[in-house]
Formats: C-alpha cells, sequence, structure tokens
C-alpha cells in the first residue's frame, strides 16, 4: 500500500492507524468538516450514531482504538473520489466484530465514511 495515485489518500497510514492502534494517525485522515456514521445492532439504520467534525471523530477512534483488542486491516479498495474498507477485530475473550466502510474522500482526506459493524453475541 501506500498513498493511492491521483486521490492522495494514504493508505498506509490506514493501515498503520488501525493495526497499530493508533487514534492520532487515524485521525489525520479526515477533514476539518468531516462526518463518521455508524450503523449496527445498537444503532439501526433509522437512527445511525454520527459524529461531526474531528472533535467528536477524535473521541471515537479514541475510544476504539484504546480498548484491549486486535485490529486488522483487511481490505481497502481507492477508486476516485471513494474508499472501501474492511477491519476485522478481535477481542481476548475471543469475541470477533467485523466493520465495513464507505468513504468519500476530498484532497487526500476522509468527508464522510459510513461504518456498519457487526460482533459476536
Amino acid at each position: 500500500m501506500g498513498t493511492a495515485a491521483g486521490t492522495g489518500f494514504d493508505t498506509e497510514a490506514l493501515r498503520r492507524g488501525i493495526e497499530g492502534q493508533d487514534a492520532s494517525t487515524l485521525l489525520s485522515l479526515y477533514a476539518d468538516d468531516a462526518q463518521v456514521r455508524i450503523v449496527d445492532h445498537n444503532t439501526q439504520p433509522s437512527h445511525p450514531k454520527v459524529m461531526r467534525g474531528r472533535d467528536e471523530i477524535s473521541s471515537f477512534l479514541d475510544d476504539v482504538y484504546s480498548r484491549d483488542m486486535t485490529h486488522t486491516l483487511d481490505n481497502c479498495v481507492v477508486q476516485g473520489d471513494r474508499l472501501a474498507f474492511s477491519e476485522s477485530c478481535e477481542y481476548p475473550d475471543g469475541v470477533r466484530v467485523l466493520a465495513e466502510s464507505m468513504v468519500s474522500l476530498r484532497d487526500g482526506k476522509i468527508t464522510e465514511q459510513t461504518l456498519i459493524q457487526a460482533w459476536d453475541e
């Protein structure tokens, strides 16, 4: 991986941030006016969790990547101003989480992200 040609998006930083559990590296990939929408069992499609701006996104990333779990970037595809990636996670007790993201990019930064996640119950 590296910087995706033509987009300026740093896919290697995405991998380092996710797999290194580095929330600050991940936050650097977001535009100041970015928005993240999360859909899961608790925040269903008609009422997703929405975070606007880097402050709200930073709190979310700090929470997720400070947890005692592993994170792996499984797939990452950049085409034009769109990015899609899959992330798999596992807690020490074996509970697994799978997250799929579809992203809009502007000037190499994430402006909108829809994240759909599911986990073992």
